[in-house]
């Protein structure tokens, strides 16, 4: 397989953000008007995703999380001034079943007809992170290790308690949504570059598809760009929370990839504590190690290993996200005060505060 890897631990974000109307906060189908107003920003930094309500924003390869960030914050701004209101969340929380239009791209014909009915239920968004790796061995040790730290990434970015109007009783309720197309989830591990080949030529030719980009486990290897890809958090409305999440990636990225041997921790195992992660948010109890243990302390055992790695100044974000609530906590708290609509409102407010 072709692969550009050989950049280390360089930094590329990528988050998807809902397109809503001003006045009701419902979603808007705008996305081509808003990306044909940006001026000069550059268009290779904001672009179409699958929906027409969702623009996805993408920074430039950085070398740290600042940089990352305010890349990031540019893109939210050129986005507003093109006449966007951004809702930063997993999914929209009152969007009807079935109000998802595509975009009229050929990619997303294709992924259209494959998913059908599944991809028309309601635009889902994710924060992906992406950390270059030097070659191609180094990115599969590195997807590794970092397989047993997905449970911790999902509980600290769940953004999405309510779907369809209602509360879903899931920290993510876009997690639950994910899991059913194919390709999703958390594979086995690698023993070596030449069996992720093998692996990812297999399913890429029982799966009918073009090549292994429609492969969306919750990590990758992304041979084309030259990075290790973490893909399974919801999108943030918050840039604070965004750069806390990036920080703690990029840190276990390089930490994972330092380290003599990763262990490894069987796919089944790690899907049923993501789950736990996805429903319970940051009260979830998940795997840390060899033990299960309240999310809370496998997030501040899990920065104790990386402190020295990553950006310690960003990652002090987690430990406030532990403190103050994430994203999930919050909606339910709005909600508790005012309803969907105060729910919405603060959605769209932490949105444009970030940019």
């Amino acid at each position: 397989m072709d692969h550009a890897f050989g950049r280390s631990f360089t930094l590329g974000v990528e988050e998807e953000l809902l397109l809503v109307d001003r006045a009701t906060l419902a979603l808007a189908p705008v996305a081509e008007r808003v990306l044909a107003g940006v001026g000069d920003h550059p268009r290779e930094r904001l672009a179409h995703e699958a929906y027409a309500a969702e623009l996805e924003a993408r920074t430039p390869v950085t070398g740290g999380v600042s940089e990352a960030i305010a890349a990031l914050g540019e893109s939210r701004l050129a986005a507003r001034a093109a006449g966007a209101t951004l809702m930063g969340a997993g999914v929209h929380p009152t969007a009807q079943l079935g109000d998802a239009r595509l975009v009229n791209e050929e990619r997303y014909r294709i992924v259209g007809d494959a998913m059908r009915g599944l991809l028309q239920r309601t635009p889902e968004c994710a924060l992906h992170v992406h950390v270059g790796m030097p070659d191609p061995d180094t990115a599969i040790w590195a997807f590794n290790g970092m397989r047993r730290h997905l449970p911790l990434l999902v509980g600290l970015a769940a953004n999405s308690p309510w779907w369809f109007g209602a509360d879903s009783g899931m920290a993510s309720a876009r997690a639950a949504l994910v899991r059913s197309y194919p390709g999703r989830g958390i594979p086995r591990a690698f023993r070596d570059w030449d069996d992720y080949c093998a692996t990812v030529d297999g399913i890429v030719s029982a799966g009918g598809i073009d090549d292994y980009t429609h492969l969306w486990w919750d990590v990758r290897p992304h041979p084309r760009l030259g990075t290790l890809e973490v893909r399974e958090m919801d999108a943030q409305s918050s840039l604070d929370d965004v750069a806390a999440l990036v920080a703690l990636v990029h840190a276990l990225a390089r930490h994972s990839a330092e380290q003599t041997a990763p262990r490894v921790v069987a796919p089944d195992a790690l899907a049923w504590s993501s789950f736990r992660a996805a429903r319970d948010g940051l009260d979830a109890e998940i795997l840390c190690g060899e033990r299960i243990m309240p999310l809370r302390d496998a997030a501040r055992v899990t920065l104790d290993e990386v402190r020295g790695v990553g950006d310690d100044g960003a990652l002090d974000g987690i430990e406030r996200i532990l403190r103050e609530g994430g994203g999930a906590d919050r909606r339910r708290r709005a909600a508790a005060r005012g309803g969907a609509q105060a729910m919405l409102k603060e959605l769209v407010a932490e949105t444009s505060r970030s940019g």
